[in-house]
């Protein structure tokens, strides 16, 4: 009798799903896929994912993850982040190129537009971009949002040889994953990535007020420890209502000795519901473990000073710290 329940439930959802949608979204691997049913599996899912998506916010609902078909990491992620900003996929027809990658497959270039609920302004960047990965038998494995395609393919082409390029498509997997931990208020993913010994310092702007009569600004710096840094975090993530973390540009350099650290140069766009801040984000990560990366050091400096854009090398860099 329960079992019987479940599937009417289902059926239910179903039919709320396909009455009310004004048009399905479909999507097309174009290429990057030689078994036609492994293709046809992961459009069919990712088809499923994004029309469910349309479904919920047309609804004024949360996701339904029966529907959706994923698991439940996948459904927890997905869910943090619809709690943040809800969204919805722009475009009825999506063609890709699918991407292999170290453990399966990927479908980028996903276009989102941010939906918030109700009264809250969220005017600026609305529109984001997702990738879905699926392990080698095209199970989904992940949702998150991406950095543009232009910044994707810039660092991609930029390897030297073979090993680097699948090094550097696993670490922009992982800027992006961590991108959007912070726009999912994901602190459990941001306790695990940061080593227990990394070093957080972040720069301020302070008005310097000199005998002469005017005014200069400088950059004071702090240094904070990751459980310093992962309480204060704690302490945003509960009294605001929305985060939202964009990168617009990146530079990814191998230590010329050290084969597993990367420098990660990144500038930022960070908002919440009451502030807002653009600067440069530097991530020293450690790839030892490439299921497991660990960040060493996050550095963030304001992007301007007395008015003009900081110079480039007064931005951290991979050169600025020992290993």
């Amino acid at each position: 009798m329960k079992r019987m329940r479940r599937i009417y439930y289902l059926m239910f959802f179903l039919l709320i799903a396909t009455t009310s949608r004004a048009t399905d979204i479909q999507v097309k691997i174009s290429d990057g896929v030689d078994s036609e049913s492994l293709k046809t599996k992961m459009e069919n899912a990712t088809s499923r994912i994004l029309n469910e998506v349309n479904d919920a916010q047309a609804q004024n609902r949360d996701l339904n993850f029966h529907i959706m078909g994923v698991s439940e990491s996948v459904s927890r992620s997905m869910a943090m982040l619809w709690e943040n900003t809800p969204f919805v996929c722009s475009d009825e027809l999506i063609v890709e190129h699918c991407i292999t990658t170290k453990s399966g497959y990927q479908i980028r270039n996903i276009p989102l537009l941010m939906k918030p609920r109700g009264d809250r302004e969220f005017n600026e960047d609305e529109y984001q971009e997702a990738v879905i990965s699926f392990d080698k038998n095209g199970n989904v494995e992940s949702f998150y949002l991406t950095i543009s395609q232009a910044l994707y393919m810039n660092v991609i082409k930029e390897n030297k040889e073979v090993s680097d390029l699948r090094r550097r498509q696993l670490i922009l997997d992982y800027v992006e994953q961590f991108r959007t931990a912070y726009n999912q208020r994901d602190i459990n993913f941001l306790q695990q990535v940061y080593s227990d010994d990394a070093l957080i310092i972040t720069g301020k702007v302070i008005i310097q007020k000199h005998r002469e009569g005017f005014n200069t600004q400088k950059i004071q710096y702090n240094k904070q420890t990751k459980a310093e840094y992962i309480a204060k975090l704690r302490r945003i993530f509960s009294s605001v209502s929305y985060i939202k973390v964009t990168f617009d540009e990146i530079e990814v350099m191998r230590h010329p000795a050290k084969k597993d650290f990367y420098g990660v140069t990144l500038h930022q766009g960070y908002s919440t519901s009451d502030y807002h801040d653009d600067g440069y984000l530097f991530l020293l990560w450690d790839f030892t473990n490439e299921d497991a990366p660990q960040i060493h050091v996050r550095t963030w400096q304001p992007d301007r000073i007395d008015g003009k854009t900081l110079p480039k090398d007064e931005i951290f860099s991979l050169s600025d710290f020992d290993i």
